[in-house]
């Protein structure tokens, strides 16, 4: 399939985990891809390992607003425009509300809530300028409430009414915003989620895949198929929602 063929999409947080996978669908239906990653050497070797050629890898803090225009700028120069963001770089700082750090706090939120502002304030202007654009945000299943998860439930609530707003303001210039709610996927972040609850990767997978009505948990291929049909034209007739992809976790 050539969906992306001509299409120059960004994905931050994309060195691993959930963001490489959706580079990865992107490259494979004929995008060039821009790997961001706060980790610079990780986002070169992720972007000189996805199908095709002429990807690039780039550090970028997603929280840091001259990070974010510079990788901007650089992708728009070497590649010639932008049509795709893909706002799903995120970090966790796990604890119960009277145990959270202030530094906590601010690091979840700066980095899912600022870092998708940042970013899609950066591309919205080239979006603009040629009528056209799509984002897709990543939020969360936590968004509805998580225990030990107030910073990172909060900013990913706060992902799906900044998904809503970006599609009033955006859509008479031909701007697609969507947000995509992953349930439980298997990652590395997940496994170190486990180690923390001091449950065995495997273990832990078993019961969350006992836990919804599809009884397996979800992969991040599961949500790279959601990020690919949302960025594309096919899904130009939706904008402004959040799909939960969660095997009906939270039905």
């Amino acid at each position: 399939m050539g969906r992306f063929k001509g299409r120059v999409v960004v994905v931050t947080g994309a060195a691993r985990g959930i963001g490489y996978a959706c580079a990865q669908r992107f490259a494979e239906e004929g995008g060039q891809i821009a790997v961001l990653d706060l980790d610079d050497t990780a986002a070169k070797e992720a972007a000189a390992t996805l199908p095709g050629s002429d990807h690039l890898g780039i550090g970028a803090d997603v929280s840091a607003s001259a990070s974010v225009d510079e990788a901007i700028g650089r992708v728009v120069a070497e590649f010639g425009g932008l049509h795709v963001l893909m706002n799903n770089a995120g970090i966790t700082r796990d604890n119960l509300l009277f145990k959270m750090s202030e530094a906590d706090w601010d690091q979840v939120v700066n980095v899912h809530l600022k870092g998708a502002f940042l970013m899609s304030q950066a591309a919205q202007k080239h979006f603009v300028k040629q009528r056209y654009g799509k984002i897709v945000n990543v939020s969360s299943t936590s968004a509805l409430g998580n225990r030990g998860q107030a910073n990172y439930s909060a900013a990913k609530m706060g992902i799906q009414g900044f998904t809503r707003t970006l599609a009033i303001e955006l859509g008479p210039y031909g701007v697609n915003v969507n947000a995509i709610a992953p349930g439980f996927i298997a990652t590395e972040m997940t496994d170190q989620t486990a180690a923390r609850l001091g449950l065995a990767p495997d273990e832990f997978r078993r019961l969350n895949a006992e836990a919804n009505p599809v009884r397996r948990v979800g992969m991040p291929e599961d949500i790279a198929a959601t990020a690919a049909f949302l960025a594309s034209d096919e899904g130009s007739y939706i904008t402004g929602q959040t799909l939960y992809v969660d095997g009906g976790g939270k039905l």
